[in-house]
């Protein structure tokens, strides 16, 4: 690696030159992150000490709670750290393991939630056989194949990655060690980086998004042709809600990020994107599920009610 660069540490240089926003922008995300903590953390929990949450549905959520953590965990506290020392820095090798984390906890989540429309699809469609289909050793191979192709695919852009050489200047247009902006960096042919980002990636994130639209599609219509009951049909939509929001704020500004993948592109917008599905999403994903939830709710109240009173 170091006989193809002559970069040993990059810069980043973040979201705001303004000394006075970066105090603000500090303690925005530092919130953000501590939310994203408490409520994914709570979730976590809650669905492996509650036996009533231990189901497909549930174990798949905790998993989906513990993917925002760390997903928050490796963009978050580098961000907020440049937001008090000036410059921010990052050694190379310390650059592709944040560029790894990204993409293997990113792509995994994608996965992840498709499996997560696959299991709504059974247990509404085919609720007769969803014990069997949904078994225990059947959701954690599940869990596992998503975990491996999310390594897989981050491994590829990775030693991609590290085989080019980076002669000067260093400095990155992001506040994190994202592909497009490291790419404006490289001194070589960045042709093979582009193609597997265009072709590989796009189908990383286009495979479960068409899975999850041909799932809900599916439900859709079997709710409409099949079930008759008013009382039905809002609970199977109201169920689905929590899961579709879910989706749409992680794959939207993903599908607008990853679908243009030529490296000309506005580092301000990369940066807003990556913003909305690295702090956001992962703060709003705990409140739709529970918001939405009256099960999780429940349980929630109950546990957190029993562990205050034991305390005190």
């Amino acid at each position: 690696m170091k006989n193809q660069t002559e970069v040993e540490e990059f810069i980043l240089l973040g979201l705001n030159n303004d000394l006075e926003l970066q105090y603000i922008f500090f303690a925005i995300f530092l919130l953000l992150y501590m939310a994203t903590l408490v409520g994914n953390g709570a979730i976590v929990i809650v669905v492996s000490a509650e036996s009533r949450l231990h189901s497909p549905m549930y174990f798949f959520l905790g998993n989906l709670s513990c993917l925002d953590i760390f997903h928050s965990t490796i963009t978050i506290p580098k961000m907020l750290s440049g937001f008090l020392t000036e410059p921010q820095t990052i050694s190379f090798n310390g650059c592709m393991v944040q560029l790894f984390f990204l993409y293997f906890l990113g792509s995994s989540e994608g996965i992840l939630l498709g499996i997560m429309a696959y299991d709504r699809y059974v247990a509404i469609c085919n609720p007769l056989h969803y014990t069997v289909t949904m078994r225990k050793e059947c959701c954690v191979l599940m869990a596992i194949a998503t975990l491996l192709t999310g390594f897989f695919h981050a491994l590829m852009h990775v030693v991609a990655m590290a085989h080019l050489p980076f002669c000067g200047p260093n400095l990155i247009e992001h506040f994190v060690c994202d592909i497009k902006p490291l790419l404006k960096l490289a001194c070589g042919s960045t042709h093979l980086n582009l193609m597997l980002l265009s072709i590989v990636t796009s189908c990383v994130v286009m495979g479960p998004f068409i899975f999850i639209l041909l799932s809900y599609l599916y439900i859709i219509t079997f709710l409409l042709c099949k079930v008759h009951s008013q009382h039905g049909l809002q609970k199977a939509f109201f169920t689905c809600g929590s899961h579709l929001t879910v989706v749409a704020l992680l794959y939207i500004p993903v599908l607008f990020n990853y679908m243009l993948p030529t490296v000309g592109t506005s580092s301000q917008r990369d940066m807003i994107v990556t913003l909305l599905y690295s702090t956001i999403t992962p703060v709003l994903n705990p409140l739709i599920y529970t918001l939405r939830n009256q099960e999780v709710k429940v349980v929630m109240k109950k546990f957190f009610g029993k562990m205050s009173y034991t305390f005190w």
